[in-house]
């Protein structure tokens, strides 16, 4: 859990950060379905990939 925590948060991450740094007109093929409900679903679902992942890392990191 402590892996699928770790990629959910990068990967959070990285969709937030990357339409930052990238052209206006590129998009991620993957993740345009996101955007079908608008900019603002799209920032939640973002934000809660990030957030559940670093849930998930703090849960689990002292598991063995």
């Amino acid at each position: 859990m402590r892996e699928l925590g770790i990629f959910l948060f990068c990967a959070g991450l990285v969709a937030m950060i990357a339409p930052l740094l990238l052209p206006a007109n590129f998009r991620f093929p993957l993740l345009d379905w996101m955007y079908t409900w608008g900019p603002t679903v799209a920032w939640a679902i973002k934000g809660g990939a990030v957030l559940l992942g670093l849930g998930l890392w703090l849960g689990f990191r002292n598991r063995e």
